[in-house]
This record gives C-alpha cells, structure tokens and sequence, in this order.
C-alpha cells in the first residue's frame, strides 16, 4: 500500500541535509588537521609522475568512478579500479609513480583491504576520504581526508545520501583546485571536450565562420543599391565596407537600409537608391570578433550587443564572418 507522502516537503527536508551537511564540511575545513591533509593532497597529485588511480565500493565506488572522470577532464590523468576486481588482477594496473584516491564512509570496507595493502606494501601514496578518524583507511592513509559525521537525507539515517553527496563535494574541490594549479584554460577544456555542446562552445569562432566568397564585403565608395545586391545574394543581412587597403571602415545592415529608405521617402528613386554612396549609412567599425576567441564568448558578445552577425577580423581585415543562427545551430549556448 502506497504511504501518503507530501513530495514537495520531502524534498524540502532532504536538501536541508545536504545543506547542513556542507555547511559542517565547510566548518571542518578550518580545523588545522582537515586543511593540512587538503592541501598535502592537493599537492601529492599535483607533484606525481604516474596517474591518479581511485576505487571504492558501493555507492562510494559509484561516486570514485564519476570523480575520475572529473579529474581526468580536468588535467589530470585518472582512472577507476574496482576494489574487488583489484584483488583479482586489476592491483597489476597500479604502478609505484601512481597515487591512490579511495574512498569508503566508514573507511572498513573489506573489499578495499587488499589495494590498501598493496598500496603500502609497494609505497603507493594513499589518499583516503572517509567518514571516520579513527577506521582503517584513514590510519593508512597519508593524508586522510574525514569529513563529518552529518546525518543522512534517508529517514533512518542509513541510505547514503548526505555522505557521498559530501565525498562527491571534496572530489570535486580537489579537481577543481588542481585544474586551478595546472593553469588549465579554455584551451585545455576543448582539447579534452572536442564532442558535444560543450565541444562546440570551446571551439574557436576561425574553425567555423564563413570566409572567402561566402564574405559580404564592398568597396567604401559603393552605391547603395549594390549595398542591397549583396545583402540579397550573400543573405546575412549585414555588409561590410573596405577602405581601399581592405580594411573595415564600417558596416551596413539590413535595418540600415530600411531606416535610410523611411527617412527618404520624399526622394526620388535615382536620388535615394541610385546616386547615394554607402558610407552614407554606414556604422563606423561596428562590433568585430578576433579568430581565436570561443564561440561562447562570441555568442555571449553577440547576444549582449543585440546584433545578429559580426565580422571576424585579423590585422584590420576581414576574414571571416559568424552569426548568432549558425552558433545556436551548433549548440553553443
């Protein structure tokens, strides 16, 4: 039989233990012990030769597997190994430059016995995060990270919860705070992100924008009605004019052209469209876009700016030229 449960207020309740759970995390930070092993961490798998080589079991190994992802997308080389498939062959993929990562809430875990061991046996170092002080995997470790004792989100206090939210929290801390010390840029993210929304948000705007042929570029001197030529014929709904060394003097938009022809409407068609020269409704410089920046930076640029197309330019030209559809189009958000 179904037990009548107000969703909204247990979840209410669940997130208040995470919150109170974090917040004791963040208080335990400033006891001299818990920071010293944080930072002797940090720096352990900053300094190694080998890879970062995390394990645990249950719950704690799903979150181990996830962290390893993290690091390993973050600069720093990682993988997940099985506790029990460690004591089954898999201890041959640890090597003595390596660092182990393990962890286990209560820190007795029988399965990790045997890659503690081995850790110590061929002077592994062993990073442990544990919810005890006094269990096994934190007398093992070199620096163990314990965290506190809060209470789990589950109603009886045993369904981990509060706890591997919490060894998910100091995980990721760590990746972040090695990301921070490798100096791991943008660049370094789409090297390891080529697929993907995220892939194509740290790609640069050179591999994607539209050059050669496909520019709407005229001469500064030009007469509107070429303006509006090709405006049609290349469709982006924005020209650029060149000064005669092919720089960018301005550029002209669709718009441009529609609130010229509305404030002249009392003109002759010759007048209007036929003798008028371009630089007469031009926008000086207009907003540009180097080849190298992101094209979430440029999307960002763009959408702030309200415009909807922009000339990519090197050394005072133009190259190339992006527009918010083909970003969004790809995915880049």
């Amino acid at each position: 039989m179904k037990k009548t449960v107000d969703p909204l207020s247990s979840v209410t309740q669940a997130l208040t233990h995470f919150q109170n759970g974090l917040g004791q995390m963040q208080e335990a930070l400033s006891s001299p012990d818990l920071s010293a092993a944080v930072a002797g961490a940090a720096d352990l798998i900053f300094n190694m030769k080998g890879r970062l080589i995390l394990s645990g079991i249950g719950k704690s190994g799903h979150i181990a597997r996830k962290l390893a992802a993290t690091f390993a997308s973050t600069g720093t080389p990682a993988f997940f190994v099985h506790a029990s498939e460690a004591s089954h062959g898999d201890l041959g993929m640890i090597q003595g430059d390596d660092v182990l990562l393990l962890l286990s809430w209560s820190g007795e875990t029988r399965e990790m016995a045997d890659i503690i061991a081995y850790g110590i046996r061929f002077d592994v170092p062993i990073i442990g995060i544990t919810g005890r002080t006094g269990s096994t995997l934190a007398s093992k470790s070199r620096f163990p990270l314990v965290l506190p004792k809060a209470a789990e989100a589950c109603p009886h206090n045993l369904a981990p919860t509060t706890s591997t939210l919490l060894q998910l929290a100091m995980g990721d801390a760590l990746a972040v705070t090695l990301l921070q010390m490798r100096g791991f840029t943008e660049e370094s993210f789409r090297n390891f992100h080529p697929g993907g929304k995220l892939g194509s948000a740290l790609m640069p705007v050179r591999d994607i924008m539209h050059k050669g042929d496909e520019l709407p570029l005229v001469p500064l001197d030009a007469p509107v009605i070429e303006v509006i030529s090709e405006i049609s014929a290349k469709g982006f709904g924005i020209v650029g004019m060149q000064n005669a060394d092919g720089s960018l003097a301005g550029v002209i938009t669709d718009g441009d052209i529609r609130r010229y022809l509305e404030s002249n409407a009392s003109g002759t068609l010759q007048s209007v469209i036929g003798e008028a020269r371009a630089g007469m409704l031009m926008t000086k410089g207009g907003i540009t876009i180097e080849p190298d920046r992101l094209c979430a930076r440029a999307l960002n640029v763009m959408q702030t700016k309200r415009i909807t197309a922009a000339f990519v330019m090197e050394a005072d030209r133009p190259v190339g030229l992006i527009t918010v559809h083909q970003l969004l189009q790809m995915g880049v958000a």
